[in-house]
């Protein structure tokens, strides 16, 4: 029952001085066929022990699974004390920060985040977030082509996320603006810079790509400044504990960075909810989405925050708009910040450091297997495609079977490399389940190999 304040004798007044019979009245231009009328297939309510005890057993339900899947979201650990913290009452609840006077909590939350992500990226400017990965990428190439001027084209690789690209597409494609895509090097799996591109407006630069390889981003940089054109840093955060700032490649820096904020301290959570971040160089700020929080002095000298640079009505103005889509996910940032103020730089380093080292040896575990290779000879940071020499989705059926997620197969979407699987180990793994991952994909596969043809069932 939802909270009403009104009686009966409040909504009887309130019908009589505007002239309504009913309330039913008010709404007479609905259609009847679009009516619903009461829910039918609700059940009915239960006693709090009774949803406690049905909502344990949805959770048993989704069982527990050793988890080898990436392809963009992480299952990286989360301190207890992060979401302690986040759902505490002072963040949950809070109210929006367009009221400074009243959101002086909630304006220096994200002032820190705002810090800690332009640290991260070595850029100049945080903005508040974004909806998530996807659509951040896809502001990114609206900047960039409002930043350019000149030209509608983007160039973007084949190795960016394949739902990322679609995302991007969705918002651009009734705006004028093409998207070129590059293709990759079929014994690297690193992009292929086109001879003469023509004129664009941005270069989209994954680092690591999807296929969890590293890009030569210092040759892709400066490539697209010479060309004229922005680079845009598709980055995973946990990666910029141990690898090079966006905002430091080449030699003038990328002038975009953003990715996904999920291994920042948010659970799997089927999918949601997550956020993306955004960072720029000074001289785009005008042209950044979304909320930027500033700090200042108040007429006693006294510290304070506020946002900045950007009138809450420009969200609103429809094509004039610098954007329309980009929504805060400001409790998913309130934990990011507490994860990366809590783990601090040496924590953040620690944990991409024992997800690269799990992810090569347990390559190097699985390639020792007849009828596995990787695909590609480049270095990569926690996520390395391999290559089987069996159907994939069998395979990783069989593998579940035994409680382990074993990858993602990507054969639908690069059907060049044949029966392929992402694989990702983040901290989460101990030696043990590398080895029971090698062990379980071994003797499959030689299954496999000794049952005739349609015999083996996982």
């Amino acid at each position: 029952m939802p909270f009403i304040p009104h009686t009966e004798a409040d909504v009887s007044a309130m019908l009589g001085a505007i002239g309504a019979a009913s309330i039913e009245t008010l709404f007479d231009e609905i259609p009847p066929a679009l009516k619903t009328g009461k829910l039918k297939d609700v059940p009915a309510g239960l006693p709090e022990m009774a949803v406690t005890r049905l909502m344990q057993e949805r959770a048993s339900a989704d069982g527990f699974w050793s988890n080898f899947i990436g392809a963009g979201v992480y299952e990286h650990h989360i301190p207890a004390a992060i979401w302690q913290i986040t759902t505490r009452g002072e963040f949950y609840s809070a109210y929006t920060p367009y009221q400074a006077e009243a959101s002086q909590g909630t304006l220096q939350l994200i002032y820190e985040y705002q810090t800690m992500m332009t640290r991260l990226t070595g850029l100049d400017v945080s903005n508040a977030s974004l909806y998530d990965g996807a659509s951040a990428l896809a502001e990114a190439v609206l900047m960039a082509v409002r930043s350019h001027k000149t030209s509608r084209r983007v160039l973007v690789p084949k190795s960016v996320h394949p739902i990322y690209r679609r995302v991007v597409n969705t918002t651009v494609k009734n705006q004028g603006i093409e998207l070129v895509e590059l293709d990759y090097d079929a014994a690297t799996g690193q992009t292929v810079l086109p001879a003469d591109p023509g004129s664009f407006a941005g270069l989209v630069i994954p680092q690591p790509n999807f296929f969890g390889v590293l890009e030569d981003v210092h040759g892709m940089t400066d490539w697209a400044h010479d060309k004229g054109a922005l680079a845009i840093a598709l980055v995973n955060p946990t990666t910029l504990a141990v690898l090079e700032a966006p905002g430091k490649w080449g030699q003038t820096g990328a002038d975009i960075a953003v990715g996904e904020g999920q291994p920042l301290g948010a659970p799997m959570a089927s999918g949601g909810p997550y956020f993306g971040f955004m960072c720029c160089r000074q001289d785009f700020v005008r042209q950044m989405p979304g909320r930027i929080v500033g700090r200042t002095v108040d007429l006693d000298g006294k510290p304070g925050f506020a946002l900045t640079l950007q009138a809450r009505e420009q969200h609103i103005r429809r094509s004039k708009a610098t954007s329309n889509i980009c929504t805060n996910q400001g409790l998913v940032v309130t934990a990011a910040t507490q994860y990366m103020a809590l783990l601090g730089p040496q924590g953040l380093a620690k944990v991409a450091s024992a997800s690269h080292g799990g992810t090569v040896a347990l390559a190097d575990k699985l390639a020792a297997i007849p009828g596995v290779t990787r695909a590609f000879a480049s270095p990569f940071f926690h996520e390395v495609v391999l290559k089987l020499n069996d159907n994939a989705k069998d395979v990783l059926r069989a593998l579940r079977a035994q409680g382990i997620l074993g990858g993602l197969d990507i054969s639908g979407w690069y059907p060049e490399l044949g029966q392929a699987i992402l694989v990702c180990v983040t901290e989460t793994k101990t030696a043990a389940d590398l080895d029971l991952y090698a062990q379980q994909l071994e003797r499959i596969l030689s299954k496999r190999r000794e049952a005739p043809p349609c015999a083996y069932k996982s």
